[in-house]
């Protein structure tokens, strides 16, 4: 059994999107609902930067900086911190994004979602550096954790209201095709990493823990997380041997679930991969 330490107080309402990056300075990771990108200091202490009314996801900029998901599109964190906001993706206001990433080619990926999750209101959208936005998935109900294979030839997907991980073949002009199922679960599969073996480590939503499938869709580590809403995963850490781990307390009334909230890390015995950054 690989044992949990608690990292941080509840320091979220819904926790999300764990990035490592050493070009940051460590961890950064997303209060969704609040808007808020959140910075882990060497002494253990958590910084907060808001940054619009919702912070989907975020990634490191090869120039410096960062690409964030925000409720309807995309912004630019520069160099020297500015934050500029891209032009809206959509303008309906019942719909946000959710979770994204970046690719091999330094594309970035962010999924959206309908607040009420109404089955296909969402799709997947690609940032590509010159600024231009293009929709990669559509019909989809809950986009989530989505990462590649440490070759860049596969990608994994979670859309959640499919409770399975699904694979792509990638290819920097065909973009995503060949979607099947790698694997089927019995819960709400949430965000998603991928370590330097192949192996696919997917956050369980509604299961209070961490699951590991091998590159065949076989379940081969479990780790369990003291709070029932996990949200997502990422290594970090200088040899990108912890595994940090986001929780969520959406939905949760006062005093229920105590922990749900706070950011954890586990040392499963394997590595991840350094993190993809955007190249605009």
């Amino acid at each position: 059994m690989t044992r949990v330490e608690q990292v941080t107080d509840v320091v979220a309402h819904h926790g999300e999107g764990p990035v490592w990056s050493p070009r940051w300075g460590g961890l950064r990771w997303v209060d969704m609902l609040a808007g808020d990108v959140l910075h882990l200091r060497a002494d253990g202490g958590v910084e907060r930067r808001h940054v619009g009314g919702i912070a989907a996801a975020v990634r490191p900029r090869r120039g410096g900086g960062a690409v964030i998901g925000i409720e309807r599109g995309f912004a630019l964190e520069e160099p020297d911190g500015t934050l500029q906001p891209l032009e809206e993706v959509w303008s309906e206001e019942s719909v946000r994004m959710n979770e994204g990433g970046c690719d091999p080619d330094g594309r970035f990926y962010c999924g959206s979602m309908a607040y009420d999750q109404r089955p296909g209101a969402a799709s997947l959208y690609r940032l590509d550096p010159d600024g231009t936005v293009h929709v990669v998935l559509e019909g989809v109900t809950v986009s989530n954790g989505l990462e590649w294979s440490p070759d860049g030839a596969l990608v994994y997907y979670n859309d959640t209201a499919t409770y399975s991980i699904a694979v792509f073949d990638y290819h920097r002009d065909a973009g995503l095709t060949g979607r099947r199922v790698l694997a089927t679960l019995d819960n709400r599969p949430d965000g998603l990493t991928v370590d330097a073996e192949g192996g696919v480590w997917t956050a369980l939503s509604d299961g209070g823990a961490v699951r590991r499938y091998t590159a065949d869709g076989r379940l081969d580590a479990v780790i369990e997380v003291p709070a029932r809403k996990v949200t997502a995963c990422t290594f970090g850490g200088e040899r990108l041997d912890e595994l940090f781990i986001t929780t969520s307390r959406e939905g949760l009334e006062p005093g229920d679930d105590p922990l749900a909230g706070a950011l954890f890390r586990a040392v499963p015995g394997v590595t991840g991969v350094p993190v993809r950054e955007f190249a605009g």
